[in-house]
């Protein structure tokens, strides 16, 4: 009877030890794991060129797909009518210039002399008049003229008297030279001319279309021939840098995160070969994980945005590519790290 419930114990045991291996390792401390694993897709920036203002495009230097640097040409507007602003805007400076030089300048010796002329001019015109006054005065008290002839004698000393003073006036406006205010005008309108000088100018430079940072032409919107104005895309370029991993960092995973620190990045495009990057970005606020996770847990599940920059020198990383994206975390203390890092 013993030997028949020596099995039986031994199974109990058995089952027994087995049930508290599995409950242990079922409630046991896990070990924290030392990288950080994310999954997301591949952003860049995109811009969409517009010249500044109207006109027909008379040339497109680069194709869809053409690798552009910084500040190259890549479109221009018809030249013409911007080119003839500047010449009608520098003519309009020049008669200003002109003007206020003239003005500082003040009387010629010339006008001066003229000046001094016309005042010897009117005094002696009034000394004859004074005198021919006295005459017809003494004339007619003998009654050897009309009265009338006095009358017309005292007008014409009155005129000669005015016309005195009018010399000397034009004499002195001619010593003093131009009014300060007069100046002050014309100084400030060749100001005006000249900032007019310099927004046809820049017109003129704005019908070349320049990269604003090195890419890749992604679509070519207007053609040669085409008008465009200063809300319409002329082109789409796609920028080299920055280039980043948009992925998403559980909540509870989000103290282990910190801006700055090192990063790899995968692609399944290339197998085995890692991409070095940083943490530039964590969003501040969370949200939920994006449908393109078909997990139900997971969507379920509040996340924060990461951007994780990515050093792409060859252009390798295209624009939502799928990648994965490991942070270690150990020895690896956030860096001030620039976005621009990889530039170049």
């Amino acid at each position: 009877m013993k030997n028949k419930r020596l099995p039986v114990l031994v199974l109990v045991i058995v089952l027994i030890a087995a049930g508290a291996a599995a409950y242990w390792a079922l409630h046991r401390p896990k070990a924290q794991t030392q990288t950080l694993t994310l999954y997301g897709n591949i952003d860049i920036r995109q811009v969409q060129l517009a010249f500044n203002d109207a006109g027909r495009i008379a040339r497109l230097r680069v194709q869809e797909g053409d690798t552009v640097h910084k500040n190259q040409p890549v479109a221009q507007l018809d030249p013409a009518r911007f080119q003839d602003a500047v010449n009608r805007a520098q003519a309009v400076l020049l008669a200003q210039q002109n003007i206020l030089a003239k003005l500082r300048a003040g009387s010629r010796p010339q006008e001066i002399a003229g000046a001094r002329a016309g005042v010897d001019a009117a005094q002696a015109a009034l000394q004859n008049a004074e005198g021919t006054y006295k005459r017809q005065q003494t004339l007619v008290d003998a009654d050897f003229l009309p009265r009338q002839t006095l009358d017309n004698a005292a007008q014409a000393l009155k005129t000669a008297k005015a016309d005195a003073q009018r010399a000397q006036q034009a004499l002195s406006l001619a010593l003093q030279g131009p009014r300060k205010e007069d100046i002050a005008a014309a100084q400030a309108q060749v100001q005006a001319d000249q900032a007019a000088l310099a927004l046809a100018r820049r017109e003129l430079a704005d019908t070349e279309l320049r990269a604003p940072e090195a890419g890749v032409v992604e679509n070519r919107i207007l053609e040669e021939g085409d008008m465009a104005a200063s809300q319409t895309p002329v082109m789409t370029i796609a920028l080299n840098n920055p280039v980043w991993a948009r992925a998403y960092v559980p909540e509870r995973e989000l103290g282990r995160l910190a801006p700055g620190m090192r990063a790899r990045i995968f692609s399944d495009s290339f197998p085995g070969q890692a991409f070095d990057g940083w943490v530039g970005f964590i969003s501040p606020t969370a949200e939920f994980t994006p449908k393109s996770v078909q997990t139900t847990e997971l969507r379920a599940e509040l996340v924060y945005r990461v951007r994780v920059y990515a050093c792409n020198p060859q252009g390798r990383l295209r624009l939502g590519m799928p990648v994965t994206v490991e942070v270690p975390l150990r020895d690896n203390a956030p860096q001030q790290v620039p976005r621009h890092a990889c530039a170049g």
